[in-house]
């Protein structure tokens, strides 16, 4: 079954990963990145997203389409990447999210 783990980062998070000092950020890096290693038999895509700041959206249920800068909201918990991936069943996929090594929460969703 492929499911999408959506990686929410929550500002908290963002704050403790800023205050580290250049080694912490480096070794935590280093986890997530062997973490996709770990996992890149499973992992069929994966992206990390810009800044929450970097959005535009379109809001399509005023009429004509609304044009903005930023998110949808203002929110303590934006999606800061995701990963697809190809596992037996949910189980695994909540195995694989149990692992994660970086932002607090991870949202999984079937993929069809």
């Amino acid at each position: 079954m492929r499911y999408v783990l959506m990686f929410i980062e929550t500002e908290q998070f963002a704050k403790q990963l800023g205050a580290m000092g250049e080694l912490e950020q480096r070794a935590a890096y280093e986890a997530v990145g062997r973490w996709f290693a770990e996992n890149a038999d499973k992992i069929t895509h994966h992206t990390h997203l810009a800044p929450v700041h970097t959005a535009t959206t379109v809001r399509l249920d005023q009429g004509e389409p609304v044009v903005t800068d930023g998110p949808f909201v203002e929110g303590k918990e934006v999606v800061s990447g995701f990963a697809e991936v190809e596992v037996a069943d949910l189980d695994e996929a909540l195995r694989l999210a149990r692992s994660w090594p970086a932002c607090p929460i991870v949202e999984i969703r079937p993929a069809s």
